[in-house]
């Protein structure tokens, strides 16, 4: 058995300071019936608790270290700007550094604006939004989460297309009712809502690979279908790529399906580990943004020296050419995914376990389901029960995972060939344990 008996006296103590003992919901481990690992530190492609166990990290602290943890040029890169200054509240020169490297990689982001988390690029982006339009409605998808801000926490009525209602106390009926959620990847629900409201929409926020709900890939040519639907409606279209900036390729989904969106929204990675993120687009639309337009958007700490070196640090290795003989690193991480994916596969079918597996360029994820996944319904029919005793088993060999099946799982450059064939053999008796259950 796992040793974790720090962990559980630090997580009964932090019970006393913090709702379920965590500062965000699914590091409680609830689902899994246990506690969580505290984590002393990383290096690379593993994390160690404060037992002194270590694991194999796919969480990567949900998706920013690609590079694995305490990368060197990273860490330096941070070091030095703390010697110069915490933060600063004024201009330096990193923003535009950084700026340059994002655009570089994200065309369609003409002008943007830097902030400090993805609820505040989600949030910004539909302000954006509504002011450039005029409009107030918004459309977004079951099972797509954009932050936790009050016109995003919304889910559908009982019709196929309608009004939102509260999926949170503390979110008023009123903020909610501009809220229209639909299924994702059904094009028939969209174009019913548009035909219906279109006049009223101002945006339609998606995220185009969808990676809180499990894993999810868009139908063939359903991104395109929303860019031509919102173009026809006049309806800004945002790309939440938050979670699968520079991981589904460098440029995003929207360089791996060709998608030009108005407004995109990205985070994790281009922090490096510190808390950025960041929204930006058409420049028509921006310019909307105060000091230049009516639109209100400020924060004290939106483009800290930390945070610009650290992700300028991570950008400029994911960026570099590379070294003979040796794809890129998007090529690289792609590659990793698939082998482990793969492997997984394998090892499922072996034990006549049923599971979808799917990944898009360094994500993965896995569903216990006999049936393809495409949207929160399929997502939600899957098998708790058996994903519980295959987390556990995962655990137990030292393989790290987010604690639920509607977690989206990272490969670093750190992970070696050694940490993919560890992973792959930990799941095949993962596998066995879940056929042995039943």
């Amino acid at each position: 058995m796992l040793n974790l008996h720090k962990s559980a006296s630090a997580m009964a103590e932090a019970k006393n300071y913090f709702p379920g003992g965590v500062n965000s919901p699914v590091r409680s481990y609830a689902n899994m019936g246990g506690n969580p690992p505290f984590i002393a530190k990383a290096q690379g492609s593993k994390i160690y608790d404060i037992d002194g166990n270590e694991y194999i990290d796919y969480v990567g602290s949900w998706g920013p270290m690609i590079l694995g943890h305490a990368h060197p040029a990273v860490v330096q890169a941070v070091q030095e700007a703390a010697a110069r200054g915490m933060s600063y509240g004024a201009p330096t020169l990193g923003e535009t550094e950084l700026a340059k490297l994002i655009r570089l990689a994200y065309p369609a982001m003409e002008m943007m604006r830097f902030v400090n988390s993805g609820t505040e690029s989600t949030m910004s982006a539909l302000r954006a939004a509504r002011g450039f339009t005029g409009r107030e409605k918004i459309i977004k998808f079951a099972g797509c989460y954009h932050g936790h801000s009050d016109s995003l926490l919304v889910n559908a009525g009982s019709g196929l297309a309608t009004f939102g209602v509260p999926s949170s106390p503390g979110v008023t009926k009123g903020t909610a009712a501009d809220t229209l959620t639909l299924p994702y990847n059904d094009a028939n629900a969209v174009e019913k809502i548009c035909a219906a409201e279109g006049e009223n929409i101002a945006a339609l926020i998606v995220e185009p690979v969808a990676g809180n709900m499990g894993l999810v890939l868009p139908r063939q040519g359903y991104l395109r279908f929303l860019r031509d639907i919102t173009k026809k409606y006049g309806i800004i279209l945002i790309f939440d790529e938050v979670m699968c900036g520079f991981r589904v390729a460098l440029g995003g989904a929207q360089a791996a399906y060709g998608i030009k969106p108005d407004l995109t929204c990205l985070g994790k990675v281009i922090g490096g580990g510190v808390p950025m993120a960041a929204y930006g687009g058409r420049q028509e639309i921006m310019q909307k943004i105060a000091p230049l337009g009516p639109v209100y958007q400020a924060g004290t700490l939106s483009g800290n020296p930390l945070a610009m070196a650290a992700g300028i640090a991570t950008l400029q290795v994911l960026t570099a050419e590379p070294e003979e003989g040796r794809a890129d690193y998007s090529r690289e991480l792609t590659l990793k995914t698939k082998e482990l994916v793969l492997g997984w596969q394998e090892a499922a079918k072996e034990a006549k376990v049923a599971v979808q597996v799917r990944h898009a360029g360094s994500m993965f994820g896995l569903f216990f389901s006999e049936h393809e996944i495409w949207n929160y319904e399929d997502a939600a029919a899957a098998d708790q029960e058996k994903f519980k005793i295959w987390f556990k088993a995962m655990l137990e060999q030292g393989i790290y995972l987010a604690p639920s099946q509607f977690e989206t799982l990272f490969i670093s450059t750190a992970h070696s060939r050694e940490d993919i064939e560890k992973t792959i053999a930990a799941g095949r008796e993962a596998f066995a344990a879940v056929r042995a259950a039943g």
